[in-house]
């Protein structure tokens, strides 16, 4: 399905490109009224190499920047402990008080019954996001050290002027080294509303999805981010009925004719701690579906879909089969949203254990 170059020629299995913020979690609190946060790391592209390390055991790295201060030495210190290098992190010169660059910051409330999950970032004028072409040297990374598989997202393309054009640059030297690329559309409208909104986000990732091998989104992100029309569809997909999933994936793979797998997961949205959760996977004109867990019980839902790219990933790389790649996708999304934080804490044998129909009682 996926041509791989094999482990032996790459010193990594996987990289991302990508910012990663200090998260700020109040915990069973609020935000606004909250005297505690407890501290994570976390962004869409790092989560992603991040569980591929921690829970399945590959060599991963992160193409990112931070202001050179406690802050961004404290967010390195997380990545550290996540297993994932940080050599290629660019470094800048802090001026003291952040007017030239500073560190991201998310504010995140888990939400509980009927108040939904709330984030406010703070991420302004970030190291990364002032990334330019030119900036990493891509032709170390993918021909020096060698890479299997690159992800980034529509998170990254959305912070800058010029990070579309490095997401480019990344994604083509991927290209031509012989890397598989991925790409989670990832639609944030508060990152887009201030720089053209909806029709930004389209001319961006339209350009972007030429270079994409691997497509991941959620019934929204396919339409705000690329524009597609998906005809004699109900404009609300969230109730989990298959065959709106596929005349989506069908529209995208018609539209983009160089994506070899698409992705996405499937999500209906009963209250902020429970769901019904599923996802829908298509690779060589064949779709595959993982197991629908109706009633999912959700502690912090972030990073859900983060971890079901991993989990994708990791199906993809080794099995090689796109129904086993949806499962583990659809596992470890399900298992990373028990626990608190935007990374996964889950281990592969509970992965595989849920894949095979395990259940939740006590393990001895």
């Amino acid at each position: 399905m996926l041509n791989y170059k094999s482990a032996k020629e790459c010193a990594y299995d996987a990289l991302s490109l990508g910012e990663i913020m200090l998260r700020l979690d109040p915990a069973d609190g609020r935000i606004h009224t909250t005297r505690r946060f407890d501290v994570w790391e976390g962004g869409g592209e790092y989560n992603v190499v991040r569980g591929l390390r921690r829970c399945f055991g590959l060599r991963t790295a992160t193409v990112t920047a931070f202001a050179d201060n406690p802050v961004g030495r404290l967010v390195e210190d997380f990545i550290l402990q996540g297993g994932v290098d940080t050599r290629f992190i660019k470094w800048v010169d802090y001026d003291g008080i952040g007017r030239n660059v500073r560190n991201g910051l998310n504010f995140v409330e888990r939400g509980f019954g009927i108040r939904g999950a709330k984030s406010c970032s703070d991420r302004g004028n970030t190291a990364v996001s002032q990334l330019k072409p030119g900036d990493i040297d891509w032709d170390e990374i993918f021909g020096k050290y060698g890479v299997r598989h690159f992800h980034t997202g529509g998170i990254f393309a959305a912070l800058g002027e010029n990070t579309p054009e490095v997401a480019i640059e990344a994604l083509r030297k991927a290209k031509e080294y012989g890397t598989i690329t991925s790409y989670d559309l990832n639609y944030r409208p508060s990152l887009w509303k201030s720089i053209g909104g909806t029709e930004r986000a389209r001319e961006v990732n339209r350009e972007i999805a030429k270079y994409v091998d691997v497509m991941i989104g959620n019934e929204e992100d396919f339409t705000a981010c690329l524009g597609l029309e998906i005809k004699g569809v109900d404009s609300n997909l969230t109730n989990l009925e298959t065959e709106s999933f596929k005349a989506m994936i069908r529209t995208a793979v018609e539209a983009y004719p160089n994506f070899k797998v698409v992705a996405t997961t499937m999500r209906s949205v009963k209250t902020a701690t429970v769901n019904d959760w599923g996802a829908i996977a298509y690779s060589e004109g064949k779709f595959a579906e993982a197991i629908h867990r109706p009633g999912l019980e959700i502690f912090d839902r972030v990073g859900g879909g983060d971890s079901f790219a991993s989990g994708m990933i990791y199906g993809l790389m080794t099995d090689g089969s796109i129904e086993f790649a949806v499962n583990c996708g659809a596992a470890h999304g399900a298992l990373a949203m028990t626990t608190p934080g935007d990374t996964s804490m889950a281990t592969w044998p509970e992965v595989k254990k849920l894949m095979q129909g395990g259940g939740a009682r006590v393990d001895r």
